[in-house]
Formats: C-alpha cells, sequence, structure tokens
C-alpha cells in the first residue's frame, strides 16, 4: 500500500510527467498517429521539465539576495515557505496527504465534468500542498487520520481547485488573447482581487508593455538585456550594503562581491529566457493535446497550468510586480515590528512570481496603474495573512515557517478557524461550499464555449 501511494505521489508532484501523461491521453483519445503521439507527449514533458529547471534557476538566483537582505536589516522574524510547512508536515501525514490529493483530484475531474467550471487543475506541487495543508488543519479539529478526513479533505481540495481558476478566467482571457488556458496556481484568489482592483481603479490605455524607449536605448526592448541590467543594479546596490566581508565569506565563496552579484543578475535573467523557452513549447503541445480530454471526458475543459506560464505575455510587468511587492513586504515588516507583532520577514521567491502574476493581472484591465495597485494589493494579503494563519499550525509547532500563497491563507484561515468549533462545523462547512459552487454554476448563464 505504502509503494503504491509513493508510487502515486512521485508521479502527481512531478508537473512535467502528469502533464506529459495528460498529453498522452488526449492525444490517444483523438487516434493521433503513434509518431504524433509520441512527439507531443515527449514536447509537452520536456517542456515542463525547462519550465521547471527555469524557475529552480530564478529561485537560486534569489537566495542571495534574500540573503543579503536578511543581514542587511538584520531582522529575524517568520519567512513564508509552503517548502519548510509541508516538510515538517509531511513526515507524520504523508500518507493521509496524498489520498487527500488523490480523493481532490476525482473530485475536481467530476465537478468540471457536471458543472459549468471546466477547469482541469494540473499543477501537480501545488495540489500536494493544498492536500498537506487541509489534512494539518482537519486532523487538528479533530476529524482524526481516517477516511472521513481524506474524503472530507479530497471534497475541499477538488471544490478549492476547480473554482478558483473560474475567478481568474476573465483576467486570463485579456491577457492570452484566447480562452483555451486557465490558471492553476495557489495565488489564483489574490490574482483575481489583484485583477478586479487593477480594473477599477487602473487604466487599460496604458499597457506595462507598451513602454516606449528612446532609440538610443532600444536594447532594452529586449527582455533579456532589460532584466539582466534592472536585476544587476539591485544586486550590486543590496551587496554594497550588505558589505564585501558577508557577501564573500557567507555567499560567493571569495568572488568579489560586485562580480558575484552581476553573475547573480545575469543567472537571474537566464533563468527567465529558460521559463519563456518551456513556456513556448508546452503551449504549443499542451493545448491542441488537451482537445482529447475536452472532446472526450470532460466536454470543453481547460488545462490550468502553473505561473510561469503568463509572464511572456506581460514581461514588463513581472519585472514591476516584483520591485512593487517586495517593496510592500518590506515596508509590511517593518509596520509589524513597530506593532511588537510577529514578524512576517518577505519571501523574495514568493514575492517574485506572485507578485509579478498580480501585476499581470492589474495590466490586462487596468494597464500600468492597474500592475501597480494588483501588485500592491497581492503584496499585502500575504505579508498581512500569515499572521492570522499560524494560530491554526501552531498546533503542529510550524510556526517557524507558514504558507506563503492567498489559496493556502485564505481558506486555510477559514477552515482553520470553523475547525476551532470542532469536527461537525468543519463538515457543515465543507460539504456546504461544494453545495454553493454547484448551485453557482447551476445558476450561471449558459456561455459559448468560446
Amino acid at each position: 500500500m505504502d509503494g503504491i501511494l509513493n508510487l502515486f505521489e512521485s508521479i502527481a508532484t512531478t508537473p512535467a510527467l502528469l502533464v506529459g501523461l495528460i498529453a498522452m491521453i488526449g492525444l490517444l483519445l483523438q487516434k493521433k498517429s503513434a509518431t504524433e503521439t509520441i512527439q507531443g507527449t515527449i514536447k509537452t514533458f520536456a517542456g515542463f521539465l525547462i519550465l521547471t529547471g527555469g524557475s529552480t534557476i530564478l529561485s537560486n538566483a534569489l537566495t542571495p539576495f534574500a540573503k543579503m537582505f536578511k543581514f542587511a536589516l538584520g531582522v529575524q522574524g517568520v519567512v513564508p515557505s509552503n517548502e519548510a510547512v509541508v516538510a515538517i508536515a509531511l513526515v507524520k501525514y504523508g500518507s493521509v496527504t496524498a489520498l487527500i490529493m488523490l480523493v481532490g483530484m476525482i473530485v475536481n475531474v467530476l465537478l468540471a465534468r457536471f458543472t459549468k467550471f471546466k477547469y482541469i487543475f494540473l499543477t501537480g506541487q501545488a495540489m500536494l500542498y493544498v492536500s498537506c495543508l487541509t489534512a494539518v488543519i482537519l486532523i487538528s479539529a479533530g476529524l482524526g487520520n481516517n477516511w472521513k478526513t481524506i474524503l472530507l479533505g479530497g471534497l475541499f481540495e477538488g471544490t478549492l481547485l476547480t473554482v478558483t481558476p473560474a475567478f481568474c478566467q476573465p483576467f486570463m482571457r485579456e491577457i492570452t488573447h484566447a480562452d483555451n488556458l486557465a490558471m492553476g496556481h495557489t495565488g489564483n484568489i489574490g490574482y483575481a482581487i489583484s485583477g478586479w482592483v487593477g480594473q477599477w481603479l487602473g487604466d487599460k490605455k496604458h499597457s506595462t508593455e507598451d513602454i516606449e524607449f528612446p532609440k538610443t536605448l532600444g536594447f532594452l526592448r529586449d527582455s533579456t538585456v532589460s532584466i539582466t541590467i534592472v536585476m544587476a543594479i539591485v544586486y550590486i546596490i543590496l551587496a554594497i550594503i550588505a558589505g564585501p566581508h558577508f557577501v564573500e565569506t557567507k555567499l560567493s565563496k571569495g568572488t568579489n562581491y560586485i562580480i558575484f552579484a552581476l553573475v547573480q543578475a545575469g543567472t537571474f535573467a537566464a533563468g527567465f529566457a529558460v521559463v519563456l523557452q518551456g513556456v513556448r513549447m508546452i503551449l504549443a503541445e499542451i493545448v491542441p493535446a488537451f482537445q482529447g480530454i475536452a472532446k472526450k471526458v470532460v466536454p470543453n475543459s481547460k488545462p490550468a497550468l502553473d505561473v510561469p506560464i503568463i509572464f511572456p505575455f506581460a514581461p514588463n510587468a513581472v519585472l514591476l510586480g516584483f520591485f512593487v511587492s517586495f517593496i510592500v513586504g518590506t515596508l509590511s515588516m517593518f509596520a509589524m515590528v513597530a506593532m511588537h507583532t510577529v514578524v512576517v520577514i518577505p519571501g523574495v521567491v514568493g514575492h517574485f512570481f506572485c507578485g509579478g502574476a498580480a501585476a499581470i493581472y492589474g495590466n490586462s484591465k487596468g494597464g500600468r496603474r492597474g500592475a501597480i495597485i494588483g501588485a500592491i494589493v497581492n503584496s499585502l494579503m500575504i505579508s498581512w495573512l500569515p499572521l492570522y494563519i499560524l494560530p491554526v499550525l501552531g498546533n503542529l509547532k510550524m510556526a517557524a515557517s507558514t504558507f506563503a500563497d492567498t489559496d493556502y491563507l485564505v481558506p486555510g484561515i477559514l477552515l482553520g478557524n470553523l475547525g476551532h468549533f470542532g469536527a461537525i462545523a468543519v463538515t457543515c462547512g465543507i460539504i456546504a461550499f461544494t453545495v454553493i459552487v454547484i448551485i453557482v454554476s447551476a445558476l450561471m448563464p449558459k456561455r459559448d464555449a468560446n
């Protein structure tokens, strides 16, 4: 049994393999030739590995950024990290987490099949993290480590991962200029709110991607060049503030601190370029392959994919959102110090991916102003909401770290506080959540799939 669970967990939490298998099933359902099926499957698999590799390069380049920042300010506190929290929880709740994830995937497919929310969530690691959060909260609420927790947890996760892409879809149509792709990330609630606020307060006429450079600065139109230059300035300033001794003894292994900063900036830009290449490969293969799933299994369904999938559509917004989000997170940290609360140190990786995406959503219907406002709103959420989820996770001694994205924080806080009233309250709350989603779907006007 443990071996089967391990195999399932390994497949489901390896996005490249999971999406490659989905592509293969879609191609087979379309009765494509063996050559087309093999090519489409392998290209989708490789494209996701390229995207994941690029994301890893980006994250690794941001690690010294975070260390220099923390050293320069001398601040200690809670660092939001999904990976850290999940690593702690899986030691004790690994089996129940995997089974919740399995049930959640089935619920997602069933809801997509029989409701108007036609989204198949395909980001494996996000599904695992939501399963883990759900297991922790339900067991803490007194449901125990049993089949009730697995079924209720799967129902909650499957419903959540079906409905959150729907929040984002009006903006995804604007971003991608199509309606065949959905957002499958755990920042969806924040992205949708960023898009709505950006739409209300922004000005769509002036997009972040319409910035006009003088002819002498025409080289800045190349995203790799502009990202390298901007990040080099930021890294060098931070390296100077942290000081050569810290950088060269703790981070660069003796390499000159300015040279180290330049290399990290270039590495960051390289990672971004790799991500873009992976996205291009995935979009070329997964969307046509997914038509087989949509026609045969879940009519008119859309694949909900990880957040870097939208980065090529607005690279200027990504950078703008990162800096705005990180600045707001830093100011929030200082406010917490002054208020003598738990201090949430801004997670650089979270602010890059979520802040960048929030700006893209804000920009989609609110232009540059919408991008800035959207990034600010999302940053305030991921900076302050961790204070309210910590009490829910404290019983399991996870207070040294916490979840980082809005789709963990908002549902986690609601479900966790409901758990304070006991197992019956949590059970009723989860069932009510699913029923409400089904009723809302039934009342929605039927729209053309295109």
